[in-house]
């Protein structure tokens, strides 16, 4: 059996969490609204962009608790638009946000 990485079992340890939200996302304040999430939340650092497929990808750097806490928010259905689903990986941060951008 696989041992979990040292992040998966430290919710405070810093990690990367780069998210594809997929439905109605686009052009409708979806990215606005991730960018205030992420900032009401705290201590994450990122962005959330427009792909030319209709989708926004989001990446969040931080205390894994609180990317988790932004991944349960666009899945949660209480966002603007329509989310039929979310994929999500996970990684070491890169360190190269200086806060959490709309892109």
């Amino acid at each position: 059996m696989k041992e979990p990485a040292p992040h998966e079992n430290d919710p405070s340890q810093p990690v990367r969490m780069t998210a594809w939200v997929r439905g109605h996302v686009q052009g409708v304040g979806f990215r606005w609204y991730t960018r205030a999430q992420a900032l009401a939340i705290g201590e994450l650092r990122g962005f959330a962009s427009n792909l030319a497929d209709g989708r926004v990808q989001i990446v969040a750097e931080g205390p894994r608790e609180r990317c988790e806490r932004l991944l349960e928010w666009a899945r949660a259905g209480d966002t603007p638009g329509r989310v039929d689903g979310v994929t999500e990986i996970w990684d070491t941060p890169r360190d190269r946000y200086p806060d959490f951008a709309i892109r």
